[in-house]
């Protein structure tokens, strides 16, 4: 069996480092999204890890640009956050045979994913 490693790419690694930051200055008491979105990120890369298709996968027309010239992207999946933010990530062969490298591409909120996306808001 293939073993699965999780890598983040600038902007996702961006994102982790932020919500990192931000989920241990919640003061006492006081519910803050951070720690959600944060522990949220942690169960589905474990859960990528366990299943490297968890993910909905994103036809091939959809994924943008940015992402195939960036990282030479050529399959994107997604997986549902709370409070409708996205994780992308793509698969790729690791250096080794018997390794898959899931990469995170993006961690983004429902505003920056339908703009980036090219959703049209109803």
């Amino acid at each position: 069996m293939k073993t699965v490693r999780v890598k983040l790419s600038p902007e996702a690694e961006e994102v982790y480092t932020y919500l990192n930051r931000e989920a241990g200055k919640a003061p006492p008491g006081k519910r803050v999204e951070e720690p959600q979105m944060l522990e949220a990120i942690n169960k589905k890369v474990e859960l990528i890890k366990a299943n490297f298709h968890y993910g909905r996968p994103i036809a091939k027309p959809k994924i943008p640009a940015e992402y195939k010239r960036k990282y030479g992207i050529t399959n994107l999946f997604w997986v549902g956050l709370p409070r409708f933010w996205r994780m992308f990530y793509s698969l790729t062969e690791g250096e080794q045979q018997i390794e898959i490298i899931a990469f995170v591409v993006d961690i983004l909120d429902h505003k920056e994913y339908i703009k980036k996306f090219g959703y049209k808001r109803k």
